[in-house]
């Protein structure tokens, strides 16, 4: 089964089998020859890229060339090679066509069996057929019937020749049933024999789509990764165009500022100098006014003109802007509606699509439609517009008659019987533009036209047949009343709604009715009654009643000749005369008299008579009558005479100008013809009236012509159920429906004219605007008229009526007729489709007393005997210099053999052939043409009209001559004519310098120039190029443009120069030139791309690598040297590296900057740490801004809406001063919320400012992901790096750089730090050293799912603790870590705490810094002395410390005798009894308990820099000279950093001693003794000791010196006493032994010390050896007085 998947065995045994199966499918026409001819190009395509392939792999694996191994070695080495890619394609083809083979041969076996089954069906019909005919033989041979008996045995002959046909045809079908299966078992054989092979194949392909995704995505994140690049390059860009910007504008504003300044101290000159002047010479003080006018009026009118510049600028902006908009939205809306358009285009070819139409030609009929419809709305625009001047001249000229008619004839209007004919028609004329004005769309309503017969007036139609006696003309004027009131109501169907005042004004036609009254004179009672009796009495005087042979005669006495006086075809203006002849018919003498004419016939008739007198029987005379006409009207009426028998009377009539019109013939047979030809036939139209009009001959409304036989398909809409409720909205519905198609359902395309009222205006040129209008209106029917259903579905096509019209009209279809005058009209008939055709046609006249004359024509068409069955023969797309084949079938229904002769164009004879050219089609039968279409490319040029070079569609006629036949057979060749070429940009490709650890991408595009999608594939291919992608194999849709990338990869260091082969599927090729220069740097990395993990923001990742030198040696033989392209070696010895990174960039190297020595390598360590830009912050932080501006403002105007609200609700109630008083907060609120607010720009925006921190917290919470590519150079240089110079002394080659790909993927965090404003550095501050601060830090999981948390360990020996862990960390939940900080010395510490979880890691920087605490006091020394109180007084003392570290200190002030511990110390010995050295710093106390010192404030907080005063209150409530304490400062409640004893004495009386060595303990008892010892101890003498030391020397005796100060204490007691008083006693003794004391006597104010020096100088010839004493008394006197012995020891010291 390995064989199987060798390529050798698919050459030798599967490609010939496919070979010999297809040559033997193709000889039975199973399958076509092209597709074999397809399948031998794949082989040999196979052939050659499996020859490929195994070389391929003979290089690579060496092995036995075994595709399993192959497969792993491959699985094993990486991803899949070109060689593997080729086999898998040309397997995968092959099985393919077996499989399409398999099944094709089970869709012909299934065809084939069903071929079988019916062939078996249509035997045994036969049989059943031949078996009934057989029992009707015999039924009929019984009957004797040999006619039918004939004829049945003919149909059983026929039956048994079917029967047999039909068998032999089932013996075949059965023998291809057996071959087809024999070949699909083979088939099925050979499918199994690959199944394995088929199962390895599709893991192949699993992995190569794997691969082609992986290398898909690759390029994905590359155009990303350039895309990010691209934006940066813009956004630098924009910052140096925008700083350029501000310099510039800098520049300027400065440049201003200095011309004003210069300005301003020009001014200042000129006018200092026009002062002077002024004052020199007053003439010149008006000048420098009138000029500093001038400058004044030009500085505003400049200023001026500098506002309506900016104005101006600035209205242009806005315009600009707005425009842009406007172009943005036109812009979208084009969009929108050219994607729904061809949305709409798309549904709609799919809906003809399925129903099996011609796409093309039912879009094009389409398109036809709307640019006709486009078309006519134009023309129906320029006709309202037309329609209105006419309407202005109507009405300008109507108002100009109306003028010239009421200065003619004040009373004619008065007279006139009814309306004349002008203004009746102008009426109407206007009421119909008004109505076509109004609308257009509405369907004019036909009037109910009267048969066809000459021409009458209306009066005569609607009185009917009178009598030419006996009858008055007052029996007319009613009815012709009547017929203009109905003819007005049916023209103006529009009544007002109330009656108005021209509906009072006076009825001309009532005023006429008046006058015409039969009354001669009066229409009252009496003047009846009066001429009643008048007229008997002239019958009884007159008139006699005659009798012949006792009979009465009757009858009218006079006859008159003419018996009708009848005035024709009269003119107004004119005057005419006749005469008439009056015979006495009476059978005696009779006189005869002039009565008159009828009274309304008065003004226009003259009658001269003269009386002959008495006349005999047959007697005559003559009458004149003279008719002068005024108005153009029919008149009529009588001449009254008056005889002896009676009265009679002659009829008179006056008759207009009319038009009386017929036709010679009502129909029209053409007969029968054959469709081609065409057939004339002429029909009369004769005036026999005395009145010209014009004549327009047309189609009925209503009638078509219509076929009885086949016609072609038309279109058709189908009626909805609600077709009625569309009528009734007012939606148009067309009129050419017929009965037939109505009752359908259906609506049709019929070519009908539109019914229009014939409507004659008084001018030509309204005549001519009419029946524009019309024919206009009729064509735009014919599309407008049909209604499209709600699901906008196409014209379905169904058998309707003919569309083309065959009978038509000749040139002649309007024109005038005159009077007495004759015009011949032609018909012509034009058969197109065979079948029956009539058609009715009508002719209407201007004259609107002409009723229109209808004729019918019927006709008779024949089809030609030749007919194409395709007459379009589509070729589709064609592309030049390829052979395309088609079949045209000629059908015959002649009974007899006909000559074809096939013509081809002469501009096409050399790419266009028909063959054969001539031959004979029999009768009944069909008849091929082989069409063989070769385009070459002088096509455009040759083809001429029938070439189209913007569409490149080629639309040809061709021609069938027939013989004995006139008309030609026509078909159109349609193509699309393409061209083959790809075209490459560019065509050359220059790589430049290539590393050979490099790979160089470049990027060509490849075009389809033809509207045909070709496949195409880079052929050929070196081992060092690369085509990506899909190896450089794909299809290229119609004119297409696909960018593909080169990959070049040197394998050396050489010049290389290379064409790229492209080959498309027709055998083209296209050449690529490329050339390259491979480079061999001197150094290498051992990792050019480095993928970094995603890495969350103000996370790091870290990745190592290294930069090695191999080059070691020169000798080019043994290994690859570095050098460039051809040129020198580079040399041996330390080279030196240098990364750059970009600026900006979230990369760090470290080191950046190194040589290495040869055969060595140097470890670099790159980083990555995302972070969000600053500028990206500051644009987020003005956007919230902007945002929470937005919000502020619509939530003022909301309240301002509300409180509006509210205010209005309350009405008038709150009027008043309360209302008054609080409108005014009001508005000042409303000011203040509406109050714009300006946001600051980007750059104004501080980096510690509360806005960034939130908006960087913000980005930070929304961030998603991004991915980086960065590409980071590294310079490679020959030499060691000076540490000194650094880099810079270095020659770097560009063509030796290396380069490092950093992909960089950054993720949102996990964890998101909510404490400290975001801020991930915690500075704890300077604490001091021992002491302890907690800060809490605040943490939340912003990531959808629970986090287990780790910590980094802190330094165990380190300030920092970390207090309370925890372990995870749920969704969405914060906790807060409590972190410490105690230093243990004075320095700064610096220390990272990671919080870890599985994606990110929060770093949190801890810094702080220890600080030993320290202060200045203003104590000088460690003892504060209060000095002598009163008992039971108290004193103050303040002092000051500073603090001089820097941090705050926190104090608490301690008193030793307030210590807890106090009572413990007081259980042991006094201090004086068990060591000298120790002193206890508690002295005497108060008897109360109290304390005898107190100090304010007890604690608080020093700031930096800063100092607190602190007062310490003095109170002894006994006298003692041994108060003291201990005052502790302690800092932090931990350190006590000072140590101050408080002294104080009190006494009871205002004086006091101080100085002398003590004589007494400075502890008492503080039990409180009542003896009277104590009141009687003030009285006793108190002790002194003075120690005196003199030191002598050989030379020199130096006396000793000490000091007694005696002081008052300043008290509010003892008022009486203000000084006190001392002086020395008995100091004679002492002084004889040395002792000095100065003064010896003084006075001390209160308050006040004196100083009392005593000095002691020993005397000649003292024993050194012996102390000297003495004693001396003190007196003081104050408020008592008080003595002290003073006692002296002094003794000498010798040096």
């Amino acid at each position: 089964m390995d064989n199987l998947r060798s390529p050798s065995f698919l050459e030798e045994n599967l490609t010939p089998y496919f070979r010999s199966l297809l040559e033997e499918t193709a000889e039975k026409d199973i399958i076509p020859q092209q597709f074999l001819q397809g399948l031998r190009f794949e082989h040999e395509y196979s052939e050659e890229f499996g020859q490929d392939a195994s070389e391929g792999e003979q290089e690579e694996s060496g092995a036995s060339g075994e595709i399993s191994e192959q497969c792993a070695a491959r699985r094993s080495r990486g991803p899949m090679s070109y060689p593997d890619r080729v086999r898998i394609l040309n397997l995968r083809r092959n099985l393919n066509q077996l499989d399409n083979l398999a099944k094709e041969k089970n869709i012909i076996f299934r065809k084939t069996r069903e071929e079988l089954n019916a062939c078996h069906l249509r035997i045994k019909t036969l049989t059943m057929q031949q078996q009934d005919v057989e029992r009707e033989i015999e039924r009929e041979k019984e009957a004797g019937n040999t006619a039918a008996v004939f004829r049945l045995q003919a149909t059983q002959r026929r039956l048994c020749a079917e029967l047999g046909n039909e068998k032999d045809l089932e013996s075949t079908i059965a023998e291809m049933l057996n071959e087809n299966m024999l070949g699909m078992w083979k088939i099925e054989i050979e499918q199994g024999k690959f199944a394995d092979l088929r199962k390895q194949i599709t893991q192949d392909e699993k992995e190569l789509d794997q691969q082609r995704r992986e290398q898909a995505e690759g390029r994905l994140e590359k155009q990303e990764e350039r895309a990010v690049m691209l934006k940066q390059k813009c956004l630098a860009e924009e910052r140096e165009q925008q700083k350029a910007t501000e310099d510039y504008v800098q520049k300027v504003s400065k440049a201003l500022d200095d011309a004003q300044r210069n300005r301003e101290k020009a001014v200042q000159f000129l006018k200092s100098s026009l002062a002077r002047s002024s004052i020199s010479t007053s003439p010149y003080h008006y000048i420098s006014k009138s000029v500093r006018k001038k400058e004044a009026s030009a500085e505003q009118e400049r200023q001026e003109y500098m506002q309506r510049r900016m104005e101006t600028v600035l209205s242009l902006k806005n315009n600009i802007t707005s425009t842009r908009e406007n172009f943005r939205t036109l812009q979208a809306r084009n969009k929108a509606l050219e994607l729904e358009a061809k949305e709409q285009e798309q549904k709609t070819e799919k809906a003809i699509q399925a129903q099996g139409l011609n796409v093309r030609r039912e879009v094009l009929l389409h398109k036809r439609q709307e640019e006709f419809e486009r078309q006519n709305r134009e023309f129906m625009e320029q006709q309202k517009a037309r329609k209105i001047e006419i309407v202005a001249s109507i009405l300008k000229e109507e108002a100009h008659l109306e003028k010239l008619r009421k200065q003619s004839h004040p009373q004619r209007h008065k007279k006139q019987g009814k309306l004349s004919d002008e203004i009746r028609w102008r009426r109407k004329t206007w009421r119909y533009i008004e109505n076509a004005c109004a609308e257009p769309d509405a369907v004019v309503a036909q009037k109910s036209w009267r048969t066809p017969s000459p021409c009458s007036s209306p009066d005569d139609t609607a009185g009917g047949p009178r009598e030419p006696s006996c009858k008055s003309v007052q029996q007319m004027t009613p009815e012709r009343k009547d017929e203009e009131k109905e003819e007005d109501s049916r023209e103006t169907l529009a009544e007002p709604e109330f009656t108005g005042l021209w509906d009072q004004e006076c009825d001309i036609s009532k005023v006429a009715d008046s006058r015409t009254d039969s009354k001669p004179l009066g229409a009252s009672k009496l003047e009846k009654e009066i001429f009643a009796e008048n007229l008997e009495k002239l019958h009884r005087g007159v008139i006699q009643k005659h009798r012949v042979s006792g009979l009465e005669f009757k009858g009218c006495p006079f006859y008159s000749k003419p018996s009708l006086i009848h005035f024709k075809d009269f003119d107004i203006g004119k005057t005419y005369k006749k005469k008439m002849i009056l015979i006495n018919a009476f059978y005696s003498i009779n006189y005869c008299k002039l009565v008159g004419v009828s009274e309304h016939l008065k003004d226009f008739f003259t009658v001269h008579f003269d009386p002959p007198g008495p006349m005999s029987a047959g007697m005559s005379c003559k009458v004149g009558v003279t008719f002068k006409p005024m108005i153009n009207e029919d008149l009529e009426g009588e001449v009254a005479f008056l005889s002896q028998i009676g009265s009679f009377s002659i009829p008179l009539k006056c008759s207009t100008k009319k038009c009386v019109l017929a036709l010679d013939k009502e129909l029209i047979d053409f007969g029968t013809h054959v469709v081609g030809e065409t057939i004339s036939r002429t029909i009369t139209l004769t005036n026999s009236g005395a009145l010209a009009t014009r004549f327009q001959l047309r189609r009925s409304a209503g009638s078509e012509s219509v076929h009885t036989g086949i016609s072609p398909p038309s279109f058709e809409i189908p009626v909805n159920a609600h077709l009625a409720e569309k009528t009734s909205t007012g939606k148009r519905v067309s009129t050419g429906i017929a009965g037939s198609d109505s009752e359908k359902g259906v609506i049709s395309f019929i070519h009908s004219e539109e019914v229009v009222q014939n409507i004659s205006l008084p001018e030509r040129s309204r005549i001519d605007v009419c029946s524009t209008i019309s024919r206009f209106e009729r064509i735009s029917d014919m599309w407008s008229e049909v209604e499209v259903t709600e699901d906008n579905t196409l014209l379905t096509p169904v058998t309707s009526h003919v569309e083309l019209a065959e009978i038509t009209l000749g040139k002649v279809t309007d024109g005038d007729i005159g009077p007495f005058s004759k015009v011949k009209l032609h018909i012509i008939f034009t058969p197109a489709v065979p079948g029956d055709v009539s058609a009715e046609f009508e002719i209407t006249f201007n004259n609107p007393d002409c009723n229109p004359l209808h004729f019918s024509a019927v006709a008779v068409s024949v089809a030609v005997p030749v007919w194409v069955r395709n007459p379009d023969v589509d070729l589709k797309i064609c592309m030049y210099d390829r052979l395309y084949q088609d079949c045209i079938v000629v059908q015959s229904r002649a009974t007899s053999a006909l000559r074809l002769k096939f013509d081809v164009c002469n501009e096409l004879a050399n790419h266009m052939e028909l063959l054969p050219k001539t031959g004979y089609i029999q009768a009944h039968s069909s008849f091929s043409v082989q069409l063989k279409f070769l385009p070459k490319k002088s096509l455009p040029e040759d083809a001429g009209k029938y070439f189209d070079k913007q569409t490149r569609v080629l639309e040809v006629p061709m021609t069938i001559v027939v013989s004995d036949q006139r008309k030609p057979v026509q078909f159109t060749v349609h193509a699309v004519v393409t061209t083959s070429d790809l075209e490459i940009d560019p065509a050359e490709v220059d790589f430049g310098y290539c590393s050979i650890y490099e790979a160089v991408q470049t990027t060509i595009t490849l075009k389809n120039k033809s509207i045909l999608s070709q496949e195409f594939g880079f052929v050929g291919l070196p081992e060092f190029v690369e085509i990506q992608p899909n190896d450089g194999f794909g299809t290229l849709l119609p004119l297409e443009s696909l960018s593909l990338d080169i990959i070049f990869k040197a394998n050396k260091a050489k010049e290389y120069s290379f064409e790229l082969t492209c080959k498309t599927e027709i055998n083209r090729q296209f050449k690529l030139l490329c050339k390259a220069i491979g480079v061999h740097p001197p150094l290498e990395l051992s990792h050019s791309l480095v993928q970094f993990s995603a890495t969350a923001l103000n996370d790091v990742s870290t990745a190592t690598l290294f930069v090695i030198n191999n080059h070691v040696s020169l000798n080019q033989f043994s290994h690859a040297v570095p050098r460039i392209g051809k040129g020198d070696i580079a040399p041996v010895g330390p080279t030196s590296f240098q990364f750059i990174i970009p600026e900006g960039s979230p990369i760090t190297i470290m080191p950046c900057v190194g040589t290495i020595l040869p055969g060595k390598k140097c470890l670099v360590e790159v980083s990555f740490r995302p972070v969000l830009g600053e500028q990206l912050i500051k644009q987020e932080a003005v956007e919230m801004m902007r945002r929470a501006a937005e919000m502020r403002v619509l939530r003022a105007r909301e309240l301002e809406f509300q409180r509006k609200k509210e205010d209005s609700l309350a009405g008038r109630r709150r009027l008043g001063s309360s209302f008054y008083i609080c409108q005014p907060s009001r508005e000042r609120y409303s000011k203040h919320a509406l109050k714009v607010f300006e946001i600051p720009e980007p750059e104004n925006i501080l980096v510690s400012s509360e806005e960034y921190i939130a908006a960087h917290v913000n980005l930070i919470r929304n961030f998603t992901k991004q991915f980086e590519r960065y590409v980071i150079p590294c310079l490679v240089a020959s030499g060691a790096i000076d540490e000194k110079k650094g880099p810079e002394n270095l020659q770097y080659s560009p063509y030796n750089t290396l380069y490092l790909e950093l992909h960089c993927p950054a993720i949102a965090p996990s964890l998101l730090l909510i404490s400290n404003n975001g801020r991930s550095t915690f500075n704890f501050g300077c604490v001091a050293v021992g002491h302890r601060i907690k800060k809490e830090i605040r943490i939340q999981n912003i990531s959808q799912e629970q986090l287990p948390l780790g910590y980094s360990l802190l330094s165990p020996f380190g300030p920092f603790w970390l207090l309370n862990p925890f372990r995870t960390l749920e969704e969405g939940e914060s906790k807060q870590l409590d972190i410490s900080f105690c230093p243990e010395e004075c320095r700064t510490f610096f220390e990272m705490l990671e919080i870890r979880s599985e994606k990110a890691t929060l770093s949190i920087t801890l810094i702080g810094e220890g600080v030993i605490p320290s202060i200045l006091c203003s104590v000088e020394g460690d003892v504060l002395n209060l000095g002598y109180v009163i008992a039971k007084e108290t004193a103050t003392s303040t002092f000051k410390i500073e603090n001089t570290s820097s941090i705050d200190l926190k104090f608490s002030i301690l008193l030793e005798s307030l210590s807890p511990n106090r009572d413990k110390q007081q259980q042991k010995p006094p201090a004086f009894l068990t060591s000298q050295g120790q002193m206890d710093f508690v002295g005497t106390q108060n008897y109360s308990g109290l304390s005898v010192f107190s100090v304010t404030p007890v604690e608080g907080i020093v700031g930096t820099g800063k100092s607190q005063e602190f007062t310490v209150t003095f109170s002894p409530d006994h006298e003692s000279l041994y108060y003291s304490d201990c005052l502790k400062i302690m800092l932090f409640a931990k350190e006590i950093i000072r140590t101050i004893q408080l002294k104080g004495c009190a006494r009871n009386h205002m004086m006091f001693v101080e100085g002398g060595d003590p004589l007494d303990v400075p502890i008492e008892s503080l039990a409180m003794t009542t003896s009277p010892v104590e009141a009687e101890s003030d009285k006793l003498t108190k002790p002194i000791l003075l120690k005196l030391e003199c030191v002598q020397s050989e030379t020199l005796v130096v006396p000793a010196v000490r000091e007694l100060r005696v002081g008052g204490i300043r008290t509010a007691q003892f008022a009486s006493k203000k000084i006190i008083e001392f002086n020395w006693e008995s100091l004679s003794v002492v002084q004889m032994k040395g002792f000095t004391i100065d003064p010896v006597k003084g006075t001390v104010d209160r308050g006040q010390t004196k100083v009392i020096t005593v000095s002691w100088m020993p005397p000649a010839g003292s024993d050194p050896t012996q102390l000297m004493t003495g004693t001396a008394t003190l007196i003081l006197k104050g408020d008592v007085k008080e003595v002290y012995s003073v006692y002296f020891i002094s003794r000498i010291v010798i040096k």
